[in-house]
């Protein structure tokens, strides 16, 4: 282990680069869009909707692998041609959204509508009855499962790989194939994908305790 470690640590870190930047970026937009997807199901338009259901059952009911590999080798026949780091991270952000406008949606639903009737009845169009008053209590409920859905965001961004993302799982594979010491270089790889997971998971921990405590 330590050998491969001291041989490889510079195509480990690169990959280990690649995938924290892939989970980022996702992250961002993900939530972003989830977000969005939330608000669109609850709109009072019904084919804004339906848009955004179709979304959310799309992107949930099909395998990841698969809307990577339709932006890695179908996109480029009739588009654009498209990177395996950059295919994957979109696949990756589109997957997550699906599940996040869910887990957002449920929070929204979960405060009571009280609080949107007061809002438009004080004045407030909204949109920013929605940003100012329903999120961020939405957002304070749905806490545990979302951090579970950014923890599974990083595992996933494993399926760069499979697209040559330039991934930490990518580089492990061609260690692996070099060394033929699989056990230790997938050991290795299992390690750093902890120091990304585990951070996240005692941060999203911490953020639930502080809210509970102002509760």
């Amino acid at each position: 282990m330590g050998t491969i470690l001291s041989t490889y640590s510079a195509p480990l870190i690169e990959g280990f680069k690649y995938t924290l930047y892939a989970s980022l970026l996702a992250l961002l937009f993900s939530l972003i869009i989830g977000t969005l997807m939330a608000i669109f199901q609850l709109s009072h338009k019904k084919w804004v909707q339906y848009l955004a259901k179709a979304y959310v059952e799309f992107f949930r009911n099909i395998p990841l692998l698969i809307i990577v590999m339709f932006f890695y080798v179908v996109a480029p026949l009739y588009w654009f041609q498209l990177n395996g780091f950059t295919a994957g991270t979109i696949g990756l952000t589109l997957y997550t959204s699906a599940f996040i406008a869910e887990t957002v949606r449920a929070g929204i639903e979960s405060v009571p509508k009280g609080q949107l009737e007061a809002g438009l009845s004080s004045g407030f169009t909204y949109s920013k009855v929605m940003w100012y008053i329903i999120l961020p209590q939405a957002f304070k409920i749905v806490i545990p499962p979302l951090g579970n859905q950014f923890i599974n965001l990083v595992k996933n961004s494993s399926i760069l790989a499979m697209v040559a993302g330039l991934d930490l799982m990518y580089q492990g594979d061609l260690i692996a194939s070099e060394t033929f010491n699989t056990f230790d270089t997938y050991l290795i790889v299992g390690g750093f994908y902890l120091i990304l997971t585990l951070p996240l998971s005692y941060l999203m921990k911490h953020i639930e305790k502080r809210l509970e405590v102002k509760n």
